[in-house]
């Protein structure tokens, strides 16, 4: 009896000590990083440039957190540039001081200073990213945020054998920083990208690339995640890979109804998370990506960056032999129809709550511009067609960034003089967007205008794209939020027969919304993250000639419904 009293005790407190050691694990945790922000010599193209990196990696580390996880990074500036980080997509509930857009939430961190970004995840699973918010550093500071389940639970889909993140990237034979400024200086366009990358290496495809190919390991049979993210600075791209379908399972950080695809299109700062099923014969087969180039007559970067997904038991080359892997069939740069199938294609998982009573109305133009030279002015800075610079706008207006406050630490201390709250709700004047617009509607008004919201409001903006100088494709991105992505269309958005194709049952949840080129998006959310919250386009080059605009949201009733106080260590101007 003894024995088996003993044995009771024993199993009793083994059941005990896996309980604690199952509630250990279950309990959110908070992970510390420090990212060095600092010149790094990193030979491309058989050319060696001194990029910005994080820790001397390019790209950057890989973040893995669990759903409700605390991350706490401290940036320390080793550069010769200013520099922040945004944490892509994460919605940053009552955190705005973390968000890290330079001038919006707060001043850059100078060289030599640092800055320490706390902030919770919470309610997003899947694929986010990270990448520097300063002028155009991010074009090698970046890097994957990836948000597991909680512990204990799983994914909505088969759990697979291995996850690989696949950042696609663009690489100059320059510093990217001058190539901004000198585009700057003249007004005109910026040298394109030298080429693509994934996971910071070009592909074998481009000379002395070869040996750094990024190699895709697959065991025949197994069911692998990869997850795709657009890092790249100014190019929406098209991603495939040889003989293998691939089943979309997530994007931003939301789940989606699973649909199967040979191509996936990715608009800069968009992530998607697929499956891949390993059951073609053993060999090596290319994983490619190139560009989606909506815009006519506009030079781009056509060239093909590849990764190579390899079989573990495929056969090797005999010596002295180069096969090359099988190539994808990636769709024409100009392929609108095959961008429009695979945008259109996302479903919520099941059915979600849309806001339906609509507090804020809004409409939104989006698109470039030109400003008309002075008479005088030096030809060198009208380097645009027709002795102009180039611009861009929402609603007509240009938007600049301050250089004294940020817009939130502005609004947090009351400070005048740094923004206005006057942003229009809907176009100055209405016009065929879509259509042959009169030069007399090219030049936008330069303003640091704000639109204000309630706590709470049920927000609908339709982002409307314009002809104005050329008719794109832009990546909308606005910053702590997500939002529902009810419809998009071609042309001219019509209110009487528009709202007829409004999905109010299972609309995706995105945080970037590939707006149509010559067409129209509507998007839904509730302003429920008091701050101040930029909403731009992605495409980096747009951003620097003012395609952005800023929502301040007000706080609630209550702490809870309230932005937080500002860290001490927060960076001043």
């Amino acid at each position: 009896m003894e024995a088996m009293s003993s044995i009771a005790t024993l199993l009793h407190s083994f059941f005990l000590l896996s309980c604690l050691f199952f509630l250990a694990n279950a309990i959110p945790k908070t992970h510390h990083h420090d990212f060095v922000v600092q010149s790094t010599p990193v030979k491309r193209l058989c050319n060696t440039q001194n990029a910005i990196t994080v820790n001397g990696q390019y790209p950057g580390p890989t973040l893995e957190i669990n759903n409700g996880d605390t991350l706490v990074v401290k940036v320390i500036n080793r550069a010769r540039y200013n520099v922040t980080i945004h944490w892509h997509g994460v919605r940053q509930m009552r955190t705005a001081w973390a968000d890290g857009p330079e001038f919006v939430t707060q001043c850059p961190i100078r060289p030599g200073e640092s800055y320490t970004y706390r902030f919770t995840v919470q309610g997003q699973e899947g694929t986010l990213w990270w990448h520097a918010h300063s002028s155009w550093l991010r074009a090698t500071v970046y890097g994957a945020l990836i948000i597991h389940p909680r512990e204990g639970d799983s994914y909505p889909f088969q759990k697979p054998k291995r996850e690989t993140p696949l950042l696609l990237g663009e690489w100059w034979d320059a510093n990217p920083i001058d190539v901004v400024r000198e585009a700057t200086r003249t007004g005109g366009g910026p040298n394109i990208s030298d080429a693509y990358t994934i996971n910071g290496q070009p592909g074998d495809l481009y000379n002395c690339s070869s040996k750094e190919t990024v190699i895709v390991p697959v065991d025949s049979g197994e069911t692998n995640l990869l997850r795709v993210v657009n890092s790249a600075l100014n190019q929406q791209l098209f991603f495939s890979i040889a003989n293998h379908k691939m089943t979309v399972v997530g994007a931003d950080a939301s789940y989606v109804k699973p649909f199967t695809t040979n191509t996936l299109m990715l608009g800069p700062g968009q992530t998607t998370d697929v499956l891949i099923t390993a059951d073609q014969t053993p060999s090596r087969y290319y994983i490619a990506a190139r560009a989606y180039a909506s815009a006519q007559n506009v030079p781009f970067d056509n060239t093909t960056t590849t990764a190579i997904l390899e079989y573990k038991s495929a056969p090797c080359p005999a010596k002295g032999t180069s096969i090359r892997p099988v190539l994808p069939s990636l769709p024409a740069f100009n392929d609108t129809a095959t961008a429009t199938k695979f945008s259109t294609s996302f479903r919520s998982p099941r059915k979600v709550e849309v806001p339906t009573t609509i507090d804020e109305s809004l409409f939104f133009t989006v698109g470039l511009g030109v400003n008309t030279c002075p008479s005088g002015a030096n030809a060198n800075t009208c380097q645009a067609p027709n002795r102009t610079r180039f611009t861009a706008s929402m609603n007509n207006v240009s938007f600049v960034l301050p250089s004294n406050f940020s817009l939130l630490q502005a609004h947090h201390q009351g400070v005048p003089g740094v923004f206005t709250t006057d942003f229009p709700a809907a176009p100055p004047v209405k016009f065929d967007y879509t259509g042959n617009v009169s030069r007399s509607l090219w030049q936008p008004i330069p303003g640091t205008k704000v639109y204000k919201l309630k706590y709470g409001s049920k927000v609908q903006v339709v982002i409307q794209g314009t002809s104005i100088s050329t008719a794109e494709n832009h990546p909308i991105h606005l910053h702590g939020y997500d939002f529902y992505i009810l419809a998009e269309g071609f042309g001219n958005y019509n209110p009487k027969t528009d709202t007829s194709k409004f999905n109010l049952v299972d609309p995706p949840l995105r945080n970037t919304v590939s707006l149509p080129v010559k067409g129209w998006a509507v998007i839904r959310f509730v302003a429920d993250n008091p701050g101040v919250w930029l909403m731009h386009c992605h495409l980096d080059v747009h951003i620097t000639w003012g395609l952005a605009m800023a929502f301040l949201v007000e706080n609630g009733v209550g702490e809870l419904e309230s932005l937080e106080p500002p860290p001490a260590d927060l960076p001043v101007c």
